[in-house]
Protein backbone atom coordinates (compact mmCIF):
# COMPACT_ATOMS: atom_id res chain seq x y z
CA UNK A 1 0.00 0.00 0.00
CA UNK A 2 1.32 3.48 -0.91
CA UNK A 3 2.43 5.76 2.07
CA UNK A 4 1.06 9.00 2.03
CA UNK A 5 -2.31 10.87 3.04
CA UNK A 6 -5.84 10.96 2.27
CA UNK A 7 -8.34 13.14 1.40
CA UNK A 8 -12.05 13.36 1.88
CA UNK A 9 -14.59 15.56 -0.32
CA UNK A 10 -18.27 15.48 -1.19
CA UNK A 11 -19.85 16.38 -4.46
CA UNK A 12 -23.25 17.12 -5.67
CA UNK A 13 -26.64 17.35 -3.54
CA UNK A 14 -26.69 16.65 0.09
CA UNK A 15 -28.24 13.60 1.55
CA UNK A 16 -29.55 12.44 4.70
CA UNK A 17 -26.73 9.45 4.85
CA UNK A 18 -24.12 11.18 2.92
CA UNK A 19 -21.93 12.24 6.44
CA UNK A 20 -21.88 8.11 7.11
CA UNK A 21 -19.82 7.82 4.22
CA UNK A 22 -17.78 10.31 4.80
CA UNK A 23 -17.35 9.04 8.82
CA UNK A 24 -17.02 5.44 7.67
CA UNK A 25 -14.40 6.44 5.44
CA UNK A 26 -12.44 8.40 7.82
CA UNK A 27 -12.30 5.66 10.73
CA UNK A 28 -11.93 3.31 8.17
CA UNK A 29 -8.55 5.29 7.20
CA UNK A 30 -7.45 6.48 10.47
CA UNK A 31 -6.79 2.36 10.98
CA UNK A 32 -3.85 2.29 8.39
CA UNK A 33 -0.11 2.65 9.96
CA UNK A 34 0.76 3.88 6.19
CA UNK A 35 -2.22 6.97 6.23
CA UNK A 36 -0.56 9.65 7.66
CA UNK A 37 -2.84 12.56 7.73
CA UNK A 38 -6.39 12.20 6.73
CA UNK A 39 -8.06 15.78 4.95
CA UNK A 40 -11.43 16.93 4.59
CA UNK A 41 -11.59 18.96 1.03
CA UNK A 42 -14.33 21.88 1.70
CA UNK A 43 -16.78 22.23 -0.64
CA UNK A 44 -15.66 19.20 -2.60
CA UNK A 45 -13.33 19.61 -6.10
CA UNK A 46 -13.89 23.90 -5.18
CA UNK A 47 -11.72 23.13 -2.42
CA UNK A 48 -9.04 21.03 -3.54
CA UNK A 49 -8.14 23.52 -6.00
CA UNK A 50 -8.55 26.43 -3.54
CA UNK A 51 -6.32 24.04 -1.00
CA UNK A 52 -9.50 24.20 1.66
CA UNK A 53 -8.97 21.60 3.80
CA UNK A 54 -9.47 20.71 7.19
CA UNK A 55 -7.71 17.73 9.32
CA UNK A 56 -10.13 14.98 10.25
CA UNK A 57 -7.11 13.00 11.62
CA UNK A 58 -7.27 15.34 14.59
CA UNK A 59 -11.30 14.51 15.28
CA UNK A 60 -12.46 12.06 18.00
CA UNK A 61 -13.94 9.09 16.80
CA UNK A 62 -17.23 10.10 18.76
CA UNK A 63 -17.28 13.46 16.97
CA UNK A 64 -16.96 11.32 13.56
CA UNK A 65 -19.88 9.41 14.51
CA UNK A 66 -22.19 12.14 15.81
CA UNK A 67 -21.12 13.97 12.40
CA UNK A 68 -22.09 10.55 10.65
CA UNK A 69 -25.71 10.99 11.95
CA UNK A 70 -26.16 14.39 11.14
CA UNK A 71 -27.53 15.05 7.38
CA UNK A 72 -26.92 17.23 4.67
CA UNK A 73 -22.83 17.69 3.66
CA UNK A 74 -20.40 18.13 6.72
CA UNK A 75 -17.60 19.05 4.45
CA UNK A 76 -20.12 21.43 1.90
CA UNK A 77 -20.74 20.25 -1.40
CA UNK A 78 -20.54 22.09 -5.04
CA UNK A 79 -22.17 21.63 -8.29
CA UNK A 80 -19.12 21.94 -10.05
CA UNK A 81 -18.17 19.83 -13.27
CA UNK A 82 -14.48 19.38 -14.05
CA UNK A 83 -13.39 19.03 -17.13
CA UNK A 84 -9.72 17.86 -17.76
CA UNK A 85 -8.45 21.40 -17.53
CA UNK A 86 -9.83 21.68 -13.90
CA UNK A 87 -8.94 18.01 -13.33
CA UNK A 88 -5.04 18.64 -13.96
CA UNK A 89 -5.25 21.67 -11.28
CA UNK A 90 -6.80 19.41 -9.23
CA UNK A 91 -4.11 16.91 -9.47
CA UNK A 92 -0.94 19.54 -9.28
CA UNK A 93 -2.68 20.23 -5.80
CA UNK A 94 -2.94 16.69 -4.98
CA UNK A 95 0.89 16.24 -5.97
CA UNK A 96 2.11 19.32 -4.21
CA UNK A 97 0.23 18.14 -0.40
CA UNK A 98 1.29 14.36 -1.43
CA UNK A 99 -2.39 13.00 -1.49
CA UNK A 100 -1.80 9.17 -2.27
CA UNK A 101 -5.44 8.59 -1.78
CA UNK A 102 -8.63 10.90 -2.94
CA UNK A 103 -11.74 9.40 -1.93
CA UNK A 104 -14.99 11.48 -3.33
CA UNK A 105 -18.39 11.10 -2.47
CA UNK A 106 -20.97 11.27 -4.86
CA UNK A 107 -23.16 11.07 -7.93
CA UNK A 108 -22.09 10.09 -11.35
CA UNK A 109 -20.57 13.56 -12.42
CA UNK A 110 -17.97 12.85 -8.78
CA UNK A 111 -17.53 9.54 -10.39
CA UNK A 112 -16.44 11.21 -13.78
CA UNK A 113 -14.08 13.51 -12.00
CA UNK A 114 -12.77 11.02 -10.42
CA UNK A 115 -11.98 9.07 -13.63
CA UNK A 116 -10.51 11.68 -15.44
CA UNK A 117 -8.26 12.40 -12.33
CA UNK A 118 -6.89 8.77 -12.12
CA UNK A 119 -6.34 8.90 -15.96
CA UNK A 120 -4.31 11.83 -15.54
CA UNK A 121 -2.08 10.63 -12.45
CA UNK A 122 -1.31 8.01 -14.60
CA UNK A 123 -0.41 10.19 -17.38
CA UNK A 124 1.79 11.89 -15.35
CA UNK A 125 3.18 8.72 -13.29
CA UNK A 126 2.00 10.05 -10.27
CA UNK A 127 1.05 6.84 -7.70
CA UNK A 128 -2.91 7.92 -7.04
CA UNK A 129 -5.28 5.61 -5.91
CA UNK A 130 -9.09 7.57 -6.65
CA UNK A 131 -11.72 6.05 -5.07
CA UNK A 132 -15.51 6.91 -5.83
CA UNK A 133 -17.84 6.09 -2.87
CA UNK A 134 -21.33 6.53 -4.42
CA UNK A 135 -24.17 8.00 -3.19
CA UNK A 136 -26.70 9.53 -5.53
CA UNK A 137 -31.02 10.24 -4.87
CA UNK A 138 -31.43 8.85 -8.13
CA UNK A 139 -29.99 5.47 -7.69
CA UNK A 140 -28.83 5.46 -11.40
CA UNK A 141 -25.18 4.32 -10.54
CA UNK A 142 -24.29 1.71 -12.70
CA UNK A 143 -23.77 -1.72 -10.72
CA UNK A 144 -25.56 -0.51 -7.71
CA UNK A 145 -28.81 -1.93 -6.45
CA UNK A 146 -29.49 0.40 -3.72
CA UNK A 147 -27.12 3.76 -4.05
CA UNK A 148 -27.09 5.67 -0.46
CA UNK A 149 -29.24 8.14 -0.58
CA UNK A 150 -31.94 6.65 -2.51
CA UNK A 151 -33.76 4.82 0.88
CA UNK A 152 -34.16 8.03 2.68
CA UNK A 153 -35.21 9.82 -0.28
CA UNK A 154 -37.50 7.38 -1.00
CA UNK A 155 -38.73 6.96 1.99
CA UNK A 156 -39.47 10.67 1.97
CA UNK A 157 -41.24 10.55 -1.33
CA UNK A 158 -43.59 7.83 -0.34
CA UNK A 159 -44.50 9.70 2.85
CA UNK A 160 -44.84 12.89 0.72
CA UNK A 161 -47.76 11.21 -1.38
CA UNK A 162 -49.49 9.30 1.58
CA UNK A 163 -49.92 13.07 2.86
CA UNK A 164 -51.28 14.32 -0.43
CA UNK A 165 -53.13 11.24 -0.99
CA UNK A 166 -55.30 11.94 2.31
CA UNK A 167 -55.95 15.58 1.72
CA UNK A 168 -56.86 14.75 -1.96
CA UNK A 169 -59.55 12.72 -0.69
CA UNK A 170 -60.70 15.41 1.84
CA UNK A 171 -60.69 17.75 -1.49
CA UNK A 172 -61.06 16.27 -3.93
CA UNK A 173 -59.40 17.07 -7.79
CA UNK A 174 -56.30 16.34 -10.00
CA UNK A 175 -52.77 16.99 -8.20
CA UNK A 176 -49.51 16.57 -10.25
CA UNK A 177 -46.35 15.76 -8.07
CA UNK A 178 -43.13 16.62 -9.89
CA UNK A 179 -40.17 14.11 -8.51
CA UNK A 180 -36.88 14.42 -9.14
CA UNK A 181 -34.70 12.37 -11.19
CA UNK A 182 -33.99 13.79 -14.69
CA UNK A 183 -33.04 10.22 -16.29
CA UNK A 184 -33.75 7.64 -14.14
CA UNK A 185 -37.67 7.07 -12.68
CA UNK A 186 -36.59 4.93 -9.63
CA UNK A 187 -37.94 7.79 -7.06
CA UNK A 188 -40.85 8.49 -8.78
CA UNK A 189 -42.22 5.11 -8.36
CA UNK A 190 -40.78 5.34 -5.02
CA UNK A 191 -44.70 7.21 -4.67
CA UNK A 192 -46.14 4.10 -4.66
CA UNK A 193 -44.45 2.92 -1.49
CA UNK A 194 -47.39 4.14 0.84
CA UNK A 195 -50.00 3.16 -1.05
CA UNK A 196 -52.62 1.16 1.75
CA UNK A 197 -55.89 0.39 0.28
CA UNK A 198 -56.88 -0.12 -3.79
CA UNK A 199 -58.03 3.27 -4.65
CA UNK A 200 -54.54 5.60 -2.54
CA UNK A 201 -53.11 7.95 -4.19
CA UNK A 202 -50.70 7.92 -6.59
CA UNK A 203 -53.16 6.71 -9.33
CA UNK A 204 -51.02 7.60 -12.29
CA UNK A 205 -47.26 7.17 -12.29
CA UNK A 206 -45.39 8.33 -15.06
CA UNK A 207 -41.12 7.88 -15.48
CA UNK A 208 -38.51 8.81 -17.63
CA UNK A 209 -37.88 5.68 -19.08
CA UNK A 210 -41.38 5.66 -21.28
CA UNK A 211 -42.02 8.15 -23.57
CA UNK A 212 -44.98 10.65 -22.94
CA UNK A 213 -47.71 12.19 -24.42
CA UNK A 214 -50.09 15.13 -23.34
CA UNK A 215 -53.28 12.96 -24.98
CA UNK A 216 -52.62 9.93 -23.55
CA UNK A 217 -52.21 11.58 -20.33
CA UNK A 218 -55.53 13.55 -20.48
CA UNK A 219 -56.94 10.18 -21.18
CA UNK A 220 -55.58 8.42 -18.11
CA UNK A 221 -56.29 11.27 -16.12
CA UNK A 222 -60.14 10.73 -17.17
CA UNK A 223 -60.40 7.32 -17.08
CA UNK A 224 -59.15 7.75 -13.23
CA UNK A 225 -61.60 10.67 -12.58
CA UNK A 226 -64.57 9.15 -13.85
CA UNK A 227 -63.59 6.36 -11.18
CA UNK A 228 -62.78 8.06 -8.68
CA UNK A 229 -63.93 11.35 -8.82
CA UNK A 230 -60.38 12.29 -8.26
CA UNK A 231 -56.71 12.02 -9.62
CA UNK A 232 -53.36 12.11 -7.74
CA UNK A 233 -49.98 11.87 -10.43
CA UNK A 234 -46.42 11.42 -9.92
CA UNK A 235 -44.78 12.82 -12.57
CA UNK A 236 -40.97 12.47 -13.03
CA UNK A 237 -39.58 15.51 -13.80
CA UNK A 238 -37.16 14.44 -16.76
CA UNK A 239 -40.70 12.88 -18.88
CA UNK A 240 -40.04 13.61 -22.30
CA UNK A 241 -42.06 12.99 -26.00
CA UNK A 242 -41.04 10.31 -28.32
CA UNK A 243 -38.63 12.29 -30.01
CA UNK A 244 -36.63 13.27 -26.52
CA UNK A 245 -38.18 16.70 -25.98
CA UNK A 246 -38.58 17.60 -22.42
CA UNK A 247 -42.11 17.70 -21.92
CA UNK A 248 -41.73 20.01 -18.59
CA UNK A 249 -45.10 20.91 -16.50
CA UNK A 250 -44.51 24.30 -16.30
CA UNK A 251 -45.62 24.65 -19.99
CA UNK A 252 -48.85 22.57 -19.63
CA UNK A 253 -51.07 25.49 -18.28
CA UNK A 254 -50.97 26.95 -21.58
CA UNK A 255 -50.48 23.67 -24.00
CA UNK A 256 -53.51 22.12 -21.94
CA UNK A 257 -55.48 23.52 -19.67
CA UNK A 258 -58.59 23.56 -21.39
CA UNK A 259 -58.40 20.47 -22.31
CA UNK A 260 -58.39 19.25 -19.24
CA UNK A 261 -60.38 21.38 -17.86
CA UNK A 262 -63.25 19.66 -20.18
CA UNK A 263 -61.92 16.53 -20.14
CA UNK A 264 -61.94 16.35 -16.58
CA UNK A 265 -64.62 18.62 -15.16
CA UNK A 266 -62.47 18.96 -11.85
CA UNK A 267 -60.02 21.20 -10.13
CA UNK A 268 -56.71 20.50 -11.39
CA UNK A 269 -53.27 21.92 -8.89
CA UNK A 270 -49.96 21.37 -10.92
CA UNK A 271 -47.57 21.71 -8.56
CA UNK A 272 -44.57 23.29 -9.91
CA UNK A 273 -40.93 21.24 -10.58
CA UNK A 274 -39.22 24.04 -7.99
CA UNK A 275 -41.71 23.09 -5.36
CA UNK A 276 -41.75 19.07 -5.68
CA UNK A 277 -37.64 19.52 -6.04
CA UNK A 278 -37.55 20.77 -3.01
CA UNK A 279 -39.43 18.21 -1.49
CA UNK A 280 -37.41 15.78 -2.60
CA UNK A 281 -33.83 17.51 -1.82
CA UNK A 282 -35.30 17.54 1.68
CA UNK A 283 -35.31 13.97 1.87
CA UNK A 284 -31.99 13.15 1.10
CA UNK A 285 -31.01 14.43 -1.83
Amino acid sequence: MLQGKVLVAQGGGPTAVINQSLAGAVLEARKYKNVEHVYGALHGVRGIVDEEFVDLTRETTCNLELVGETPSAALGSTRDKPDIKYCREILKVLTAHEIRYFLYIGGNDSSDTVRIISEEAHKSNYQLRCIHIPKTIDNDLVLNDHTPGFPSAARFVAQAFQGVNLDNRSLPGVYIGVVMGRNAGFLTAASSLGRTYPDDGPHLIYMPERAFRIDGFLADVKRVVDRLGRCVIALSEGVQDGSGVFRSPRNWPSLCSATRMETCNSPATVRSPACCVAMSVNVSR
